[in-house]
């Protein structure tokens, strides 16, 4: 069974943006295609968790992912970077053969 894995400087930093959106502390993640190096992730508050969701809780945040993308980013762990080019969530993908400057897509 796939895991996935949100780091606590994630689940702070969901937990802060779902409380000034007023919404449930859940992140979900998704696969996309494209992107420059074939898919890319995806970021959304969701409401709930939907039936065939992986789910994931840190800090009573919870993190789902959907079956389809989970066969993608299975064992990856989902975390929150700051740095001086911005601050962003970064997913670090054991699936991912290749991946692209910007962090925000990868090939398998």
């Amino acid at each position: 069974m796939a895991t996935m894995t949100l780091t606590p400087s994630a689940a702070k930093r969901v937990a802060w943006i779902a409380q000034k959106q007023s919404r449930p502390a859940i992140l979900r993640l998704s696969v996309e295609g494209g992107g420059c190096s074939g898919f890319q992730y995806k970021f959304d508050l969701s409401d709930g968790p939907e039936t065939d969701d992986l789910v994931s809780e840190t800090d009573g945040v919870q993190l789902v992912v959907d079956s389809t993308s989970l066969d993608l980013v299975g064992g990856s762990v989902v975390d929150f970077v700051e740095s001086l080019g911005g601050a962003a969530f970064q997913v670090e993908n054991p699936n991912a053969a290749a991946g692209c400057g910007c962090g925000s897509s990868f090939g398998i």
